[in-house]
């Protein structure tokens, strides 16, 4: 069957002119190059003052042009202000889009130079003929649509839109497949014929090659490397977990020793067990509410490294006493970041090679918010210093599809060829990329590209301090009435640099807080965010991460005597349709990236507010939390919100479960084998599956990681420690609360679930 054709783009254009309706030689010269516009299939949008064209540009990504009348209303300084500030708007979010502005002839001499510099053409609209203006605008957009995508994106959906024959892979051949069955029409027609289109193989030589680097997907990798500040940069098309592993696998050697940062993601793990090498922890901070920050700077320094490599009972059959490699969590996931230009200092004379994994961290580079605290600050032509690497997925708070990331290389000191690096990256890498996610990384650099990128992500950081503040006039309204609310994890009051005055959070300046750093510095000494061993200005709380606390947990720690533990509050959001990014015990993560609106957040709050009223009336849970007690009718069925929320904070404290975490992430286990031996084990099956009352001592054969907080409890190779040590305690609050509150169980990677009952894989031989 003949399928009506997908047309690629829909061409708009944004005219602002108060003249459109009136009945005079401008309005019908208006009106007139508006109809040739839309002869030439130019969709027009209109406007009749600055402040709606503000609006549509703030919320229309389609326009490819932009008409502005200089001579609006009263044609005086006021309104050529508004014109003015119209046009630096356009300019913000779309640096290269064409920008018209009309005017009489005779204006010209008076335009100012900022103006004619924002500008790209003059339209003299009772002169030129309105077909000859509408030419101009159509070439200008086809220039524009020429440049607007990445080298990568730009070429591929020029191939997909030739339509050839393909005898290639794969099988659907552009979607066509798909049409043949019931089941294939409805994944066709969900997904679309463009997407199936540019599914392509990598016979198509017009795209260049992944693997080796060519083509338009090597001038995308090389456009990417300029964008985000590095000399190389490698497109990965499986997340930054293989980003990790390419860069371990071609860094380390079999017993090389590594430094690791103990808040590590599960595909550091991997490469270490990949590499051969052997990892040397450095122990991140941790404060009362149980989030992870960052490595203190006292750990950093030579003689604590050098401390804790002699400390390391396998470092004595390293190959070389000198670490070859470092890995830094940065920023961490409930958003602290520390002062990159630090770390590199501090290592320089340590280590030849540093590893930023900034997995959740790939806008940084793109607002001065975020100036010297990640791995490619700074200008790369003039940098000295240890190679430096960098991984981005690009998917998580970036446009990019998931899976798609990106490694960055910075050469300094002891760098990795492209050769050598390049054999690691085949060896992690498809032979089959998916093209789309390819080009989703070239999208999400040009939207980055420029001033577009400063833009986009400071209206993520203005949403979430919007946010931050209204839950922070919230709680003190409630507090003034002695009542309870959420609050959000960030100081109580900032710093006006003007006046040197202390201002309460909630009432500040929202220029003050989206572009002041120190408003989110973690300045030593400061109660609220509960962290010791800190430099000054070391590390800093990313706005766009919000951490929202729930009742029952004090700033030293402790547990109040009643609480609400955020699992209820989090299946309650379900319930409402709200899905959050994490939740620990008293704190839930939300992230504004550069998709969120007011709209999406003031729910948010609505949401919160609603929980308060419901958890105050004991709602029944049949009520406030369906699913559950569908599932699980015996169990729930008779209480109400409040009831399960002091039932969970009563548990809790019992079980001390918080106290034991603290410890056990706190102290290192003492280690027997690497992680490669201990997989070694894993494969030949000299393994046993063990309950945890049997684990004494015992050698863990794979990592156990609790989410949250996400942080290795146990890498493989470690001992378990005595029954009564924090790390087997803590395993067993966590199971015994799985048993109570089944629908609200942990997620602990490297534990196995068999009747309620915790099991770990272990070594066999070793002691």
């Amino acid at each position: 069957m003949i399928e009506k054709s997908n047309r690629a783009f829909q061409w708009k254009a944004l005219i602002v002119d108060d003249e459109l309706n009136d009945p005079t030689s401008w309005g019908r010269a208006s009106r007139a190059l508006v109809g040739e516009l839309q002869a030439r299939h130019i969709e027009v949008v209109t406007a009749i003052s600055p402040e709606d064209g503000e609006a549509i540009v703030v919320s229309d990504a389609g326009l490819n042009a932009v008409i502005i009348d200089w001579s609006y209303a009263a044609d005086d300084a006021g309104t050529h202000s508004k014109a003015i500030s119209l046009l630096k708007r356009v300019r913000s979010r779309f640096p290269r889009i064409p920008v018209f502005l009309m005017a009489e002839r005779d204006e010209a001499s008076t335009i100012p130079l900022d103006v004619m510099q924002m500008a790209d053409e003059f339209i003299w609209t009772l002169e030129d003929t309105a077909s000859f203006i509408a030419g101009r605008i159509v070439a200008a957009i086809d220039r524009y649509r020429e440049h607007i995508l990445g080298p990568m994106a730009s070429a591929l959906f020029k191939f997909a839109g030739i339509s050839e024959y393909s005898w290639h892979t794969p099988g659907h051949s552009g979607g066509i497949a798909f049409l043949k069955s019931p089941p294939g029409r409805a994944f066709y027609d969900y997904f679309g014929e463009n997407l199936l289109r540019s599914d392509l193989s990598i016979s198509v030589a017009e795209l260049g090659s992944l693997l080796d680097h060519t083509g338009p997907i090597g001038e995308g990798e090389k456009y990417a490397a300029r964008v985000f500040g590095a000399h190389r940069t490698y497109c990965i098309t499986n997340g930054s977990s293989t980003s990790n592993r390419i860069i371990l696998t071609a860094s380390v050697a079999r017993d090389q020793i590594v430094l690791c940062d103990r808040n590590c993601h599960k595909s550091i793990e991997h490469g270490l067990t990949m590499s051969g090498g052997i990892p040397v922890y450095l122990i991140p901070s941790r404060n009362c509410y149980g989030i992870i920050g960052p490595i203190p700077p006292g750990r950093l320094a030579r003689e604590a490294v050098e401390s804790s490599v002699n400390g390391n009972p396998l470092t004595t059959s390293a190959s070389n006493p000198k670490p070859v490699h470092c890995v830094i969590t940065n920023s961490t996931y409930d958003g602290l970041c520390s002062k990159a230009k630090h770390i590199i200092e501090m290592l320089d004379s340590v280590v030849d090679r540093i590893h930023f994994d900034e997995a959740w961290y790939a806008y940084a580079r793109f607002n001065p918010l975020y100036r010297e605290r990640y791995g490619m600050s700074g200008d790369a032509s003039t940098y000295t210093g240890p190679t430096v690497f960098a991984t981005h997925s690009t998917h998580k708070v970036l446009a990019a599809l998931s899976q798609a990331s990106f490694l960055h290389v910075r050469e300094g000191r002891n760098p990795i060829e492209h050769a050598r690096l390049n054999e690691a990256f085949m060896m992690h890498s498809s032979t089959s990329p998916l093209y789309p996610i390819i080009a989703s990384n070239d999208i999400t650099t040009a939207m980055m590209d420029g001033s577009s990128g400063i833009a986009l992500t400071t209206e993520a950081i203005q949403e979430a301090v919007g946010f931050r503040q209204m839950m922070g006039r919230i709680r003190k309204q409630l507090g003034d009435r002695s009542e309870w609310f959420f609050q959000t994890w960030n100081a109580d009051q900032v710093k006006d640099g003007k006046s040197g005055t202390f201002i309460p959070f909630e009432h500040a300046p929202e220029e003050l807080l989206v572009t002041e750093p120190d408003a989110w510095v973690l300045h030593p000494g400061d109660s609220w965010h509960g962290f010791s061993g800190l430099a000054e200005d070391y590390a800093m709380l990313d706005p766009i991460k919000v951490s929202v606390v729930t009742p029952g947990i004090t700033l030293n720690g402790g547990l109040e005597e009643w609480g609400i533990p955020a699992q209820v509050v989090t299946a309650y959001l379900d319930a409402e349709g709200i899905q959050v990014e994490k939740t620990t015990d008293y704190t839930i993560l939300f992230l504004f990236t550069i998709g969120i609106t007011k709209g999406k957040w003031g729910t948010l709050v609505n949401a919160l507010l609603d929980f308060r009223r419901d958890f105050c009336a004991n709602v029944p849970l049949e009520q406030a939390i369906p699913a559950l007690v569908a599932q699980w009718p015996k169990r729930y069925g008779k209480l109400g919100l409040r009831d399960l929320a002091l039932e969970m904070h009563e548990q809790i404290r019992q079980s001390q479960q918080m106290e034991w975490q603290a410890r056990a992430v706190s102290e290192l286990p003492a280690v027997r084998t690497t992680p490669a031996a201990a997989y070694q084990r894993l494969i030949q099956d000299e393994v046993e599956l063990l309950p945890l009352e049997r684990m004494d001592e015992r050698v863990v054969a794979t990592g156990v990681v609790p989410y949250p907080p996400g942080i290795p409890l146990l890498m493989p190779g470690e001992s378990a420690g005595p029954l009564d040590g924090p790390h087997l305690t803590y395993l067993r609050a966590l199971e015994t609360w799985d048993q109570r509150f089944p629908g609200f169980e942990h997620d602990t990677h490297g534990v196995d679930h068999i009747d309620g009952r915790y099991y770990v894989s272990c070594c066999k031989g070793i002691c």
